[in-house]
């Protein structure tokens, strides 16, 4: 018969063989804690030649990034979204978007919109289509190159909401065409807007530099804390006011919407610098560098589209549009604990 200190022991043993703090995982830890078993694995992250090139891409882009803690493991997302519960919780948002385009086109609500708010569509908002896919990649970068699956789960998530909102943007493009003209649905005609327009040079090569930074560090700095907080100010935010005093109250709403996905984001991203910089003070220096290294260029993108504001025929001026943009982005870093 087993002695009470030998039924007090077995009580005691960790539940899950990758879990070692002794109480019950949830379900969110289950599904997620130490997935990435090829980080900081010696001699390589990969079972292969450790000079193959996806090896030394690791090594050199994620164990060789400055921004390093001693233990990512202990990261989370405030959130704590897994597959299952961040489906439900897009799946709701999705039926209310749904119900949201059925009531406004059984009111004819596109046809209503004046040819000068659409041609105004056609330059400002239609080729996000390409900006907003960007940023959905770059998202899928960081996912692939974190250093834990905590962090990379979220940030899949991060590249599903961008995927979202490219989806209604294109969805939206082509219910207008059908009532106005076909040539606002053609793909290279908007392609052009997006590689020749003078006003949205600056933003493609803000996006197009994005796409190559590849430590993963100072890929997660550049996109969470400069870039797509101020895509999201310009797009959502901005976006939706000028669409209210334009008419195109559908549009506003459904820019309402695509910003609960951004708060998420901020959350997660204060989360995840707030930890960084707890478990390694120097990684505020480092992060600081890096958003002052991109600020630059978010600016000059910001600036290159918002003369298009002052163009609506219910305008908004530019000068208006940057500051705006500029305070919410300055607000959710310092948010961060970052200096200004």
């Amino acid at each position: 018969m087993a002695t009470r200190a030998q039924r007090v022991r077995r009580r005691r043993r960790p539940t899950w063989s990758l879990f070692t703090e002794r109480r019950k995982p949830s379900e969110y830890e289950v599904v997620t804690h130490k997935f990435h078993y090829h980080f900081r694995r010696e001699p390589a992250p990969f079972e292969l030649d450790p000079n193959m090139p996806v090896n030394r891409w690791y090594l050199k882009y994620r164990e060789g990034s400055p921004f390093q803690v001693d233990d990512w493991e202990k990261f989370r997302d405030p959130d704590r979204l897994t597959y299952r519960t961040y489906t439900e919780r897009q799946r709701e948002r999705e039926i209310y978007v749904d119900n949201l385009i059925d009531e406004f086109e059984q009111n004819d609500h596109y046809a209503h919109l004046s040819r000068e708010w659409v041609q105004l569509l056609e330059r400002l908002y239609v080729p996000s289509r390409f900006s907003g896919h960007v940023l959905q990649m770059v998202a899928l970068y960081v996912a692939q190159m974190a250093p834990s699956s905590y962090i990379t789960n979220a940030f899949y998530f991060q590249g599903a909401n961008e995927l979202r909102r490219v989806q209604r943007t294109a969805y939206l493009t082509k219910a207008i065409s059908l009532d106005h003209y076909p040539e606002l649905a053609d793909s290279d005609r908007t392609r052009r807007t997006w590689e020749e327009e003078e006003h949205w040079q600056p933003m493609r090569e803000l996006l197009e530099k994005l796409l190559i930074a590849y430590d993963w560090g100072e890929a997660f700095v550049a996109l969470n804390l400069v870039v797509k907080p101020a895509y999201d100010a310009l797009f959502n935010g901005q976006l939706a006011g000028l669409a209210r005093q334009n008419g195109d109250e559908l549009l506003a709403l459904m820019a309402d919407d695509f910003d609960l996905d951004s708060q998420w984001t901020r959350r997660f991203t204060r989360a995840l610098v707030e930890y960084a910089v707890e478990h390694r003070p120097e990684n505020r220096g480092l992060v600081q560098e890096w958003v002052e290294k991109w600020t630059p260029l978010a600016r000059r993108a910001v600036a290159g589209l918002a003369p298009l504001f002052a163009q609506a025929p219910q305008p908004v001026a530019a000068e208006a549009v940057v500051q705006a943009v500029e305070q919410q982005v300055q607000a959710f870093q310092n948010e961060c604990g970052l200096a200004s």
